[in-house]
């Protein structure tokens, strides 16, 4: 978990701005706002979840499966995990 921990700042700024996303994502629906507009900002959250999502991957495959990782097996065992949450998060 040593890669979380090095971007912690940057992680941290990526899900207060998703935070304010969904605020305002709120706030309009409340305000009966635009379709248009609503749309825009689910589309803008999605994109600041999926640069989150590849951000931590990134750093996840480089610590956890980069030329200094354990045993084959544990290998397979990560390789296994990052698919299953991978295909999850697709969905």
């Amino acid at each position: 978990m040593a890669h979380t921990l090095k971007n912690k700042k940057s992680l941290l700024t990526r899900i207060r701005r998703i935070k304010g996303q969904a605020t305002a994502l709120e706030c309009a629906l409340d305000s009966e706002a635009e379709c248009g507009d609503i749309l825009q900002q689910i589309a803008a959250i999605r994109g600041a979840v999926n640069g989150l999502m590849m951000e931590v991957l990134d750093g996840h495959l480089r610590e956890h499966l980069g030329p200094e990782a354990l045993s084959a097996v544990q290998r397979g065992k990560d390789i296994d995990q990052v698919v299953s949450i991978f295909r999850s998060y697709m969905k």
